[in-house]
């Protein structure tokens, strides 16, 4: 409707090239207004467009069942953990709707990590598909354990994201426990020198600040604040075991 009023203000003004001008300008206008709000998702709103709560949110689940059924087997906790979370950020009426519309497409299509990641890669920033990787983490380790299967699916979605392996890496280590796991947080070798030892925690610590995070949703405050706290103590580890 826009669109053809500022096309006559337009004509009115400059003729058929203000129409034309309007036109366009309108139309611009009435796709911004069409798109709608909808219910925010933990990554929707830090994403750099404006995407459709559907199609997005089926991607989600989508690489949550790969993470779910990369040991061949269903972990009733892991299923519950995604459930949670689509209940507590869309409502329990939208989070049905969602598992219901994801079995029935899921029925008919093969879930493709490269073409979903490609999806979320056009439209999202680095900042958003790190907090992805950590909730596909948080999925494999519901059940107690994250197995090498769930490891190996996890890192295949991560390069298709574009995660650098130091990354990678470093969110495994908040989740997997070895005996380096500082210095892997950290994103630094056990051979660093303390100044760079302080120089990565300054880096890290800035990289997954909560205040980084440009969102009122808590869900998403307390997955930043449990990465910043990791950050923390694994600079502690490293102090106390260098005597800084």
């Amino acid at each position: 409707m826009i669109k053809w009023i500022a096309a006559i203000a337009g004509y009115y003004l400059f003729r058929y090239p203000g129409a034309i001008i309007g036109f366009l300008l309108g139309s611009l206008i009435d796709s911004s207004s069409n798109k709608g709000g909808g219910p925010k998702s933990v990554f929707r709103d830090m994403t750099r467009q404006s995407v459709s709560p559907a199609d997005f949110e089926l991607n989600l689940l989508s690489l949550c069942s790969l993470v779910i059924k990369a040991d061949g087997k269903v972990s009733q906790t892991e299923m519950d953990y995604v459930r949670q979370y689509f209940v507590s950020t869309y409502g329990k009426e939208k989070a049905n709707a969602i598992f219901r519309t994801f079995n029935e497409v899921n029925k008919k299509h093969e879930i493709s990590a490269q073409r979903i990641c490609a999806y979320l890669n056009q439209r999202t920033r680095y900042e958003v598909r790190l907090q992805l990787l950590h909730f596909l983490f948080g999925i494999a380790q519901a059940d107690g354990q994250v197995t090498n299967a769930e490891i190996s699916k996890i890192q295949e979605i991560a390069g298709y994201m574009r995660i650098t392996a130091r990354d990678f890496e470093s969110i495994k280590a908040m989740f997997v426990k070895a005996a380096d796991n500082a210095y892997k947080i950290l994103e630094i070798a056990k051979t660093a020198t303390d100044d760079e030892v302080k120089k990565a925690y300054r880096t890290m610590a800035k990289k997954y600040h909560p205040d980084r995070v440009n969102t009122q949703d808590e869900a998403i405050k307390k997955g930043a604040e449990e990465k910043f706290k990791q950050v923390q103590m694994a600079y502690e580890t490293v102090q106390a075991e260098r005597g800084l």
